[in-house]
């Protein structure tokens, strides 16, 4: 689904997303990762896990670097910008930066006043957040993306609705609401991917994201990495629903349901309402927001 009637940002933009309970089927951090693979994004800040992360929830992962080196790769959040080659054939990447990381176990508030302070140094014009949801939505048609921004400004300026979501955030609503308070217009694109394919990851959605970044930015991004990896997974599902006489039943009903969604306001409307569903129905974590 194309973004339509949204101005494209200037400035400097910052785009977020974050593993966990706001990415599901790790559609939005698909996407980041992609994106900081081909801009060959370089570590401007991280922060400290020790102060945010339960690492019996969040366990450091261990691996191998090109040397053969056996290290630990531990749960964080990180700012990056492209590396100068980069930034220097594409000038307008200077202007991009990623928030890139796993939704911190504890201390939000201090989480969010430590990001403020990234934000604050790089002087963000505007930000983009990141979010993907399970919904009752075909995977073989495009991925819908939906919109909103709590900002009056900008919703008058790009067409934007504001979300009447009420029930339990995530770490984006938290951040969302410290940008605003700072006076730094946010932008929430959310993705709906099928519920029915939820046990692993998804290119198709990591794709739908980078042409949605690319049509408010006007940055062109290399999504030809996840062509092929999207392809496979759609190919994939279809050979699991031939064999499975409810499944594909299932798929065609959602198929004509979607189909018969004639008009964007509509398509909006009704991914808004399975927005509030998904998000009212996702188990709260004990230590999520404790400061």
């Amino acid at each position: 689904m194309s973004i339509k009637g949204v101005r494209l940002l200037t400035g400097r933009i910052l785009i977020v997303a974050f593993e966990g309970w706001n990415d599901a089927t790790e559609a939005a951090t698909g996407a980041l990762k992609a994106l900081s693979e081909q801009i060959s994004g370089q570590i401007l800040e991280a922060v400290d896990p020790e102060d945010y992360y339960d690492f019996q929830f969040s366990r450091p992962i261990a691996e191998y670097d090109d040397d053969g080196q056996r290290f630990l790769n531990w749960p964080t959040t990180e700012l990056l910008q492209a590396s100068p080659e980069k930034a220097k054939a594409q000038p307008r990447l200077q202007e991009i930066f990623l928030l890139l990381g796993t939704e911190p176990s504890r201390r939000w508030i201090t989480f969010a006043a430590e990001v403020m302070e990234m934000v604050q140094d790089r002087e963000i014009d505007h930000v983009i957040m990141l979010g993907a949801m399970l919904a009752d939505v075909p995977h073989s048609r495009p991925v819908p993306f939906f919109k909103s921004s709590q900002n009056k400004a900008f919703q008058e300026l790009n067409n934007l609705e504001p979300s009447s979501y009420e029930g339990p955030v995530g770490i984006l609503a938290v951040l969302a609401q410290a940008f605003e308070a700072d006076n730094i217009p946010v932008m929430s694109l959310w993705a709906s991917v099928p519920h029915y394919v939820h046990n692993t990851s998804n290119p198709k959605a990591a794709l739908g994201f980078l042409n949605q970044l690319e049509a408010l930015t006007g940055i062109q991004f290399d999504g030809s990495s996840l062509v092929e990896e999207a392809s496979e997974w759609e190919r994939s599902i279809d050979e699991v629903s031939e064999s499975d006489e409810e499944l594909s039943s299932y798929i065609e009903q959602l198929e004509t349901s979607r189909d018969a969604m004639d008009s964007e306001q509509a398509s909006g409307d009704s991914i808004a309402r399975e927005l509030e569903k998904y998000l009212k129905s996702r188990p709260e974590s004990p230590e999520a927001g404790k400061a």
